[in-house]
């Protein structure tokens, strides 16, 4: 049974330098991630301000107008998109696929930040018991020293996991609410194309 027991300590000990590892590299992408939300945040709100005001009056006889109003050089996914299905206004099975490929390319931007929300409190977790073994060891002979030093790795580790795991919350919440607005418009535009094959 001690064999076992060894065993087991050795391995979660092991982890300890890889947990560590991964949460500071996760906390690195969460500033990153801040800071790319923050500019993508902009960007979103000037074109979802612009895009709603269209839709409110568009339909078929002004799509031509609309299209040409159109940003030509945004970097928003939504207005890509919509400039492809444009392009293949006649061809409604390309139509379906491009608003399915734009289903996958929203998910594919949340990736990170479902990543950090998952993840986070994960290596978080297991950042604050492996240490908390040595901590133990090191109260029952006597070193107060090595107990406190593990102690402040638990909760530093505790700290950075749920820091990394709140951002990608946050901006996952934020940004499923800006995709499914936007899919809805894609979804509504593809319809007004399918529907008439007049253009």
């Amino acid at each position: 049974m001690h064999i076992i027991s060894d065993i087991l300590y050795w391995i979660s000990t092991g982890l300890l330098v890889p947990v560590i590892i991964l949460l500071i590299y996760f906390f690195i992408r969460a500033l990153i991630l801040v800071g790319s939300f923050f500019g993508q945040y902009i960007e979103m709100n000037k074109n979802r301000r612009w895009l709603n005001e269209e839709l409110k009056t568009l339909n078929i006889d002004n799509m031509y107008m609309f299209m040409e109003r159109m940003p030509k050089k945004s970097q928003s996914l939504v207005t890509n998109y919509i400039q492809q299905i444009w392009i293949n206004k006649t061809d409604s099975a390309r139509i379906e696929k491009l608003v399915s490929d734009f289903e996958i390319a929203a998910d594919k931007d949340l990736g990170i930040s479902k990543t950090l929300t998952k993840m986070g409190p994960m290596l978080g977790l297991m950042g604050t018991l492996i240490p908390m073994g040595p901590a133990l060891v090191g109260l029952a002979a006597g070193d107060i020293a090595s107990m406190a030093y593990n102690m402040q790795v638990a909760f530093a580790t505790t700290v950075v996991g749920l820091f990394s795991s709140a951002i990608g919350f946050i901006t996952q919440q934020v940004k499923q609410r800006w995709y499914l607005q936007d899919l809805n418009n894609l979804e509504f535009i593809a319809e007004l194309l399918k529907d008439n094959k007049s253009l």
